[in-house]
């Protein structure tokens, strides 16, 4: 792993989205995506987004937004529906 790079932030995305000058929310979800997707199964999500925003969140820049809206979403608990709900009654 590179000095850019750590366990939370595999390919160094959330730490360079913090460097670029005037990157907008679209573009933050985006890199969302992208770290999303680059995380090991095996990592908890919740513990890595806590990390990235006590060492890069900045009050007011898009991205701390985007993690912090990320953690929000990975702690609320999600309804099943379709049939595997319907199945069990």
């Amino acid at each position: 792993m590179s000095r850019s790079e750590t366990a939370e932030d595999p390919k160094g995305l959330i730490r360079e989205a913090y460097r670029i000058e005037g990157i907008d929310l679209g573009q933050c979800r985006s890199i969302f995506l992208d770290w999303a997707l680059s995380l090991p199964a095996e990592q908890d999500q919740t513990a890595a987004l806590k990390v990235l925003l006590a060492t890069y969140g900045t009050p007011g820049h898009p991205m701390t937004g985007v993690l912090e809206e990320g953690l929000q979403t990975i702690s609320a608990p999600r309804r099943r529906g379709g049939w595997r709900a319907r199945a069990r009654q």
